[in-house]
């Protein structure tokens, strides 16, 4: 059996090379058809290959070695290709979701400039992120790692022309940098302790270690990783790249900082479930890292105005929910709300993305209102994503969500404190995501009323964007707005492209959780026995992957689970109270809460804090010592102060050459005394 699994990244990386060379003298109907006809063929590519793979029947990995990539003594690289059940998951919602945002694209972006470049970036984007979950090695994955933080970067800073746009694109490059370093700190202790980063090679020589023996490396190699995945999935302390995110174009937002690239970090985490499992001081931490992210974004979002804002927050949450499965050990729990969120999440910013098309331009959720009748296949849409992130049965975030929380509490590595939190969590996200529902489709329009501007980064408004586009660039807004202003006669429902993966994903959040029914629903978890054999293949005698709950009994996790349902109306009957059936109220409330409320929409200060503690003293010492001592003093005054030598002693010697016949006779004199003094001291040696 030959799957030729290399033909799925390459296909994308076809279509990123026609449109970057050729696309800007194609016709805009030409570029989306090379953009969508490449990723369409890697989506069914990617199908045929999972259903080949699905017959072979094979428990093990599929492996293709493509070509021996570099090799340094002992040490080998290869290209290769990996696919098991875990990369089988992460291959089918790359090209699959990656597919329908592209579709999308094509209406959202098709009156702006640089249409071609944007599809350019959006598959080269793909053929990073599937090199990443498809490599076989380390080496590999990190190749596929730095790629999809260049694909981001200039797809967040696509509208180049705007200051901030730039500013955050230049953020999430440098962010995630730091967490890199770690990462390949990490790769170097895995060569230099077992010799190759070969995943079945580094699984297998795990594997046979005795219990406890090399744990203190193991330890130090998994927090390493766990600081690139802190960086890639925007866990604290390296959250503060995602939010700023939201300055790119509003697909970028879904694809990538939705349903993809933020993911990398808990697949890696996943994929490197050996080294973990082996380092339960690690694990603690990184439950203790996703705990806490998963609250503290979660309160940042109460408060936001930006409807993408909002939802940036929310994923830094829910990115929290994975890690904190990642960190009890249940690793097929937090894939399974991995591809759960991709669907609802990628429909949330893509029904926003249809908002903001609809308002032309608008993302300040205090000037929306009453759009449910304007635009209802948009409301219908973001209404199953909001029901399922917020854990309503039966929708996907349900029964994911569920999971988690389930794990938390029973695991060995989990607590009823990870537990509460996370509980604690899931009703701060159906508050704040019913908060945004009512504030967008319900009440009156008002866009008329409220003229404070929105400072966090929203795309511009259509007279804005206009203005501020250099020569040969569209705006969005006005462009969306089909020449309307904001006015609520000019509210319009999008195009049949747009509405077209809205509602497949809609479809997607409601029955995309239905293969992990746990067995106290009546179901039998499909989804967990799917992935047994990816997280039991390496485990040392005696043990299993993935923790098994203490208390498997159904009552105990039938009450867990009225809970979290519980906690999910609490939120929801919150906000229709506070934003629908009372409004005054919710000014009440920031009134009284004062100071905290002054905090949370201050997002805790967390930027300021670290441009005054890292980033003015790191630009200061660089002007200081880089700049002005090593650049301009060392580096500026060798080269010219040597030219200043030289040109001083050549005035010197221009002296010599004057015309006096006596002068030239005593250089004559004094040239050939200094040759007797040489010849004598040579005699005398």
């Amino acid at each position: 059996m030959n799957l030729h699994l290399v033909a799925i990244p390459l296909l994308p990386l076809a279509g990123a090379a026609i449109n970057g060379l050729l696309g800007k003298r194609f016709p805009r109907t030409l570029v989306a058809t090379v953009a969508l006809a490449f990723t369409a063929a890697s989506f069914l590519w990617a199908v045929w290959a999972a259903i080949q793979f699905a017959d072979g029947g094979a428990a093990g990995p599929y492996i293709e070695h493509f070509a021996t990539w570099m090799q340094i003594g002992n040490f080998q690289a290869e290209y290769g290709f990996y696919l098991d059940h875990l990369s089988m998951v992460m291959m089918l919602i790359v090209t699959g979701v990656g597919f329908l945002i592209h579709v999308y694209s094509v209406g959202y972006m098709w009156e702006e400039g640089g249409f071609y470049r944007f599809f350019c970036y959006l598959n080269l984007f793909m053929f990073f992120m599937l090199t990443l979950v498809l490599a076989s090695n380390y080496l590999q994955l990190f190749v596929g790692w730095e790629g999809v933080g260049l694909a981001s970067y200039l797809l967040i800073g696509f509208f180049f022309w705007r200051d901030s746009a730039a500013a955050a694109g230049k953020k999430a490059f440098i962010v995630n940098r730091i967490g890199d370093f770690t990462f390949l700190i990490g790769l170097f202790l895995l060569i230099k302790h077992f010799g190759t980063l070969d995943f079945a090679s580094v699984f297998s020589k795990i594997g046979v270690l005795p219990t406890g023996e090399a744990t203190g490396l193991l330890t130090a190699i998994a927090l390493m990783l766990l600081g690139g995945a802190c960086g890639k999935s925007a866990q604290l302390p390296l959250y503060v790249w995602l939010p700023d995110a939201m300055e790119g174009p509003t697909p970028v937002s879904a694809l990538i900082h939705a349903a993809t690239m933020v993911t990398a970090g808990v697949y890696m985490i996943a994929r490197s479930h050996a080294i973990f499992d082996r380092a339960p001081m690690a694990l603690l931490v990184v439950a203790i890292i996703g705990c806490a992210t998963a609250l503290f974004a979660a309160t940042i979002g109460l408060v936001q105005h930006d409807i993408k804002r909002v939802l940036a927050y929310s994923t830094v949450s829910q990115l929290g929910y994975m890690v904190l499965a990642c960190g009890v050990a249940a690793y097929s729990a937090a894939l399974f709300h991995l591809m759960t969120h991709a669907f609802f999440k990628a429909l949330l910013f893509l029904g926003a993305g249809s908002v903001i098309h609809a308002l032309g331009g608008e993302q300040d959720m205090r000037r929306m209102g009453g759009l449910r009748k304007k635009i209802p296949w948009t409301f219908w849409s973001m209404t199953f994503a909001t029901l399922a992130i917020a854990g309503a049965p039966p929708f996907a975030g349900f029964f994911s969500k569920d999971e988690i929380l389930w794990r938390a509490f029973s695991s060995a590595h989990g607590s009823w404190v990870f537990w509460l939190i996370g509980l604690i969590t899931a009703g701060l996200t159906s508050f704040y995501m019913f908060r945004l529902w009512f504030l967008t489709f319900f009440g009156d329009f008002r866009g008329a009323q409220h003229e404070e501007p929105e400072a966090s980064g929203r795309e511009r408004h259509a007279s804005d964007a206009a203005s501020a586009a250099p020569p040969g660039h569209g705006a969005h807004g006005a462009s969306a707005a089909g020449g309307h202003g904001h006015g609520h006669d000019g509210v319009h429902e999008s195009p049949p492209i747009m509405l077209v993966p809205l509602v497949i994903l809609a479809i997607l959040s409601l029955v995309g959780g239905w293969v992990g029914i746990p067995a106290v629903l009546g179901g039998g978890n499909h989804f967990e026995k799917f992935l047994a054999p990816v997280f039991e293949a390496y485990a040392t005698a005696g043990e299993t992957a993935p923790a098994s709950p203490a208390e498997p009994s159904g009552p105990s996790e039938m009450s867990l689970s009225l809970a979290a349902t519980g906690a999910a109306l609490v939120g929801f009957l919150l906000a229709w109270w506070m934003y629908h059936r009372r409004p005054e109220l919710h000014v009440r409330a920031r009134q009284r809460l004062g100071e905290l409320y002054r905090v949370l929409d201050h997002k805790y200060w967390i930027d300021e804090i670290y441009g005054a503690v890292f980033v003015r003293p790191l630009i200061g010492l660089s002007r200081a010592v880089l700049w002005r001592g090593v650049d301009a003093g060392v580096i500026d005054g060798t080269v010219n102060g040597s030219a200043t030598a030289a040109r001083e002693l050549s005035d010197s010697v221009r002296h010599m050459q004057s015309g006096n016949i006596r002068s030239y006779a005593g250089w004559v004199a004094a040239g050939a005394a200094c040759v007797l003094v040489y010849m004598i001291w040579l005699g005398m040696r």
